[in-house]
């Protein structure tokens, strides 16, 4: 049975007046007058008043012991994570072009939210912009006038050159905010994104402004910010290995490969690009910074200078600009393509870039002094502390030494050097543990020292000087461009955020550890059973999971499968708090590499662990109702729409315990989709008199009494149409749309022009 806190003593202050008046006749029968005017009475109810108040402080010594009790469990809270982003930073200096190179740990700020940049970078004197060739499909004419025009270009192509084979594209600009994505390998006709660096529009002005600028370009290091977006592939870790994204492509970075002086060759059929690649990175899975060195002369910074007109934007050239004044200002390009014909999704690209972390740095904060007892304890006076961050140093007589933080004081060597007489020389000298050491909680900001025979202890009077980083949780998370401000960044240098800051989180309180004690204490940070694995990923740091389903012995990869079919596979299905559907959220998708890192060191070695999104089945419905005589139409129609919607939604209520409740945890997995269950959620709906009828089906195809959901399958709500009386037509609500085809390989790339300027 479960152990309840007993009560010392439960009686109010009007229970022991009255007791104590009880008393009066048997002890001092004299005694009469019992009214609120006795002086007795009033030393009585003085007296009733300040045992009221010893009592509550006696029933406050279990509660005070049990608390003790967890904090000596040594089970510590989850700590505050803190956002992370990525910036662009602009070199907006006038004169002549001028790169300026940035250290790490520049601050800059949203506000009064500080972030600081986590690497270095040379902030380059121009601007990009990026483009890539999307395919367009033109009308006859126009398609006719085209292939008239590049039928040469087709004769001197190497058999087979089929005239079919030009590929029309528009030049399209890459999203600059990352509102819409971009496929390599589905959007563009060459599979590649395109990258031009332009002279600044106020550098034109300048003298041999080109020439200056690609001067202050040669041999420095560009540097690119790249965000993938969000895919369903999910993330897997190997036995005995770490997270790694699936595939094994990679990015190519290139820059044109010219001709000596630029020049083509006369013949036809050589005239083509060529180009030469800087670097190669593997395809992100999370978002990234990549460095790529310039080369080194001013020539192979520069363009062909034959090319003909007809020539721009064909074959393994780069794009032609409609844009005479942008492309009066191309210095050269670069071109981003993927080894592979993989899947290489891009959310933002961007230039100059710099990843950032929240966190403001507070330098020397005076501790109190050492009092040499063992096991002393210091709080921080900024909390929550950034894990990792926190230097020491303890001063004695005008002596400065460095401390080091450790994970556990137990495993550190003693404060007084003792050699083992049993060990040769030398030996216990390299097996001892250092013993200056400390530990820190991020989340209370507590410092511990050792007690002597395990660590150190500060010295009496000792001084003692902290540095350390300290965040703000989920106040960090702030929209696009939130951050404009850099106290120490150089003059005529501007800062932004294209993207949203992700993964801030607020600490985790005393009421949410004390749920996670005893499963702690089971599972000890290991991943063994599946209640372990569904404990810790609701702990991620970072992340908001609102709901998690493990699969023992599921491979996601094979079919058919079911759980128990793939021994030594765990496969989590995981969805977050807001925004269960990847297609409704923006930003990088850092759910899943929060949750693959979290548990890669948590796990058994011989265990392979798969993490995923549900496939999310689009249903469309419709709904036809008769109402109860004088209610409200609208009112009742969107209480039937919330009732469907929370039906089938995959989430569990909001406010619900994840690691209590057993029952509507969000649509189960691999649980059909029935009309007549639906049918039966709307009669539930007060004011909804009869259901006339609901109809079910998917995105094409005749209505359907049920869409059963294999796999990892969930059903998302596309669709859906209440009205009074027959049910709507499913084509009304779904409607129709065209239907993509695949890419074609690319032969001679052909840019149209549009007939009107804009």
């Amino acid at each position: 049975m479960p152990l309840t806190l007993p009560t010392i003593d439960d009686r109010t202050y009007q229970q022991l007046l009255d007791e104590a008046l009880a008393r009066i006749p048997l002890h001092n029968p004299e005694w009469t007058n019992f009214n609120k005017s006795d002086p007795g009475v009033t030393l009585l109810e003085l007296f009733a008043f300040l045992t009221e108040s010893l009592l509550y402080r006696a029933n406050q010594i279990p509660e005070r012991n049990r608390l003790k009790f967890l904090q000596l469990l040594g089970v510590p809270l989850q700590p505050a994570a803190s956002a992370r982003g990525m910036v662009v930073l602009r070199n907006e200096r006038g004169g002549a072009p001028q790169t300026l190179t940035l250290s790490d740990g520049v601050e800059v700020r949203a506000g009064q939210v500080p972030f600081r940049t986590e690497r270095g970078l040379d902030v380059l004197p121009v601007e990009a912009a990026f483009f890539y060739k999307k395919a367009v499909t033109p009308e006859a004419r126009v398609k006719e006038y085209y292939q008239q025009l590049y039928a040469s270009f087709t004769v001197t192509q190497p058999p087979p050159a089929p005239l079919s084979s030009l590929q029309f594209y528009a030049t399209t600009p890459f999203s600059p905010r990352g509102t819409e994505a971009l496929d390599l390998g589905a959007d563009a006709v060459d599979q590649a994104l395109w990258v031009a660096l332009l002279l600044r529009p106020a550098d034109k002005r300048l003298p041999d402004a080109a020439t200056h600028a690609r001067e202050a370009l040669r041999g420095r290091v560009l540097t690119l910010g790249i965000v993938p977006a969000e895919t369903s592939n999910g993330r897997s870790l190997p036995p005995g290995e770490r997270a790694t994204p699936t595939g094994s492509a990679v990015l190519q970075f290139q820059v044109p490969r010219l001709p000596p002086g630029g020049v083509l060759p006369e013949d036809p059929a050589l005239r083509n690009a060529a180009w030469r690649t800087l670097t190669t990175v593997e395809v992100p899975a999370s978002p990234t910074v990549v460095d790529i060195a310039l080369p080194a002369t001013e020539e192979e910074l520069r363009l062909w200078t034959n090319l003909d007109p007809l020539e721009a934007g064909t074959r393994d050239f780069p794009p032609a600009l409609d844009n005479e004044e942008q492309a009066g200002r191309v210095l050269t390009w670069l071109r981003i393509t993927s080894s592979a014909p993989t899947a290489t999704r891009l959310l933002w690209v961007g230039l100059n870039a710099a990843p950032i972390r929240q966190c403001e740095q507070v330098t020397g904060e005076v501790l109190p002094l050492g009092t040499g007892e063992p096991d002393q304890r210091i709080k921080l006076a900024r909390v929550p502390v950034v894990p990792g961050s926190v230097r020491l140093t303890v001063s004695v007589n005008d002596v400065e030494t460095e401390w080091t933080e450790t994970d556990d004081l137990m495993s550190a060597g003693p404060e007084v050097a003792v050699p083992d007489a049993r060990l040769p020389p030398g030996a216990w000298a390299a097996s001892t543990s250092p013993a200056k050491v400390f530990t820190v909680d991020p989340e209370s900001g507590e410092l511990r020292f050792g007690d002597g025979a395990h660590g150190a202890r500060p010295p009496l009077g000792s001084t003692l000087r902290a540095s350390y980083d300290h965040g703000v949780g989920r106040a960090g998370n702030v929209g696009p461009g939130a951050i404009a401000s850099g106290p120490s960044l150089p003059t005529g240098m501007s800062v932004e955020n294209p993207l949203p800051t992700w993964g801030g989180a607020d600490a985790e309180d005393a009421s949410q550890g004390e749920k996670h004690i005893a499963r702690y204490l089971q599972h000890r940070d290991r991943l063994v059973t599946a209640r372990d694995f569904e404990t810790l990923v609701l702990r991620t740091p970072g992340v908001a999971v609102g709901r998690v389903e493990v699969l023992p012995a599921f491979h996601p990869a094979l079919s058919p499968n079911e759980p128990g079919d793939a021994p030594g596979a765990v496969t989590l299905l995981a969805i977050p708090r807001n925004a269960p559907d990847p297609s409704d959220s923006a930003g990088p998708d850092s759910f899943l590499d929060a949750i693959a890192c979290w548990i890669a060191p948590r796990r058994l070695v011989t265990t392979e662990v798969f993490v995923r999104r549900p496939q999310y089945q689009p249903v469309w419905v419709t709904v036809g109702v008769d109402l109860v005589a004088g209610v409200s139409q609208a009112v009742v129609t969107e209480a039937v729409r919330a009732a469907l919607e929370d039906f089938l939604s995959p989430l569990p209520p909001e406010d619900t315990d994840l690691l209590e409740v057993t029952a509507n945890r969000g649509w189960p997995l691999r649980k059909t989709v029935v009309a007549l269950e639906l049918s039966a959620v709307c009669s539930r709906v007060p004011g909804v008199a009869w259901v006339r009828g609901v109809r079910l089906g998917l995105a094409t195809g005749a209505e359907q009494d049920s869409v059963p959901m294999r796999g990892m399958q969930l059903p998302r709500l596309a669709g859906l149409s209440v009205a009074v009386g027959d049910a709507p037509s499913l084509d009304a609500v779904r409607g129709t749309g065209p239907v993509s085809s695949g890419p074609q390989r690319p032969f001679v790339s052909v840019p149209i022009v549009p007939e009107e300027c804009r």
